[in-house]
């Protein structure tokens, strides 16, 4: 069960207080859901299997899967979620593009005029 007490950026046990958590902790409800919204269910799921993957996966009605972090450990991991979704949704918006350019013909380009 995950304990909401564990994000919380209480200094008075000596360590520093993780920016990233106290970021997310300092953004609305809604906007964060607004941001989970905007990828589409493709981006999603890789992060999904991604998250799993690096935490290990059970399956729930076989096992009673409990999984132990500390604040350091699970902030790199939601900073590295996090970036997988920035770089997801990066290519997912630029192969939209190509195909919208590719698909007029009007606009099409030659691939032996690029110099890539």
């Amino acid at each position: 069960m995950f304990n909401p007490e564990f994000l919380t950026t209480d200094n008075s046990d000596g360590h520093d207080a993780n920016a990233l958590i106290q970021y997310l902790q300092d953004q609305s409800p809604d906007v964060l859901q607004r941001v989970a919204k905007s990828a589409s269910s493709d981006i999603q799921d890789i992060i999904r299997h991604n998250v799993q993957g690096l935490l290990g996966m059970l399956p729930g009605e076989q096992f009673e899967v409990k999984v132990t972090a500390n604040k350091d450990n699970l902030a790199s991991l939601l900073a590295s979620a996090m970036m997988t979704g920035y770089f997801l949704r990066q290519m997912e918006q630029r192969k939209e593009l190509e195909e919208s350019l590719f698909a007029d013909e009007s606009m099409a380009i030659d691939p032996e005029d690029l110099n890539l």
